[in-house]
């Protein structure tokens, strides 16, 4: 499984590129490894990203940002989605992952079990 973050590399946006990096670092410091897919430099990453979004998760209007997450062929979701899951302990779930022994989320999961 890969995680893939799409991104847009040459964003005017200011906010989508601290949401960018703030995705990627985390993802780098937990070491969990991950394929960037730039949208701005390629029209296939950008295509199949529009197109993979699901329904539900797509704006209103228009397509949907970057930075867009998923494992694989699987969307895990956007930004805020992975925001919320950080906040919850749960970015490993989110991702679609098997939290590692130790972390904050597998200890959370343990104590969820015990209960």
């Amino acid at each position: 499984m890969v995680i893939k973050v799409y991104i847009a590399s040459s964003s005017g946006s200011t906010s989508i590129k601290k949401q960018q990096q703030d995705v990627m670092g985390f993802l780098a410091v937990n070491k969990i490894e991950f394929e960037e897919c730039d949208i701005a430099a390629d029209e296939d990453n950008r295509k199949w990203m529009r197109e993979n979004v699901p329904e539900d998760f797509r704006p209103t209007s228009g397509n949907p940002l970057p930075p867009q997450i998923f494992n694989d062929e699987r969307y895990c979701g956007n930004y805020e989605a992975f925001f919320d899951a950080r906040e919850d302990n749960a970015v490993y779930a989110f991702l679609g992952l098997t939290a590692p022994p130790g972390s904050k989320e597998a200890e959370a999961l343990s104590k969820k079990r015990q209960m």
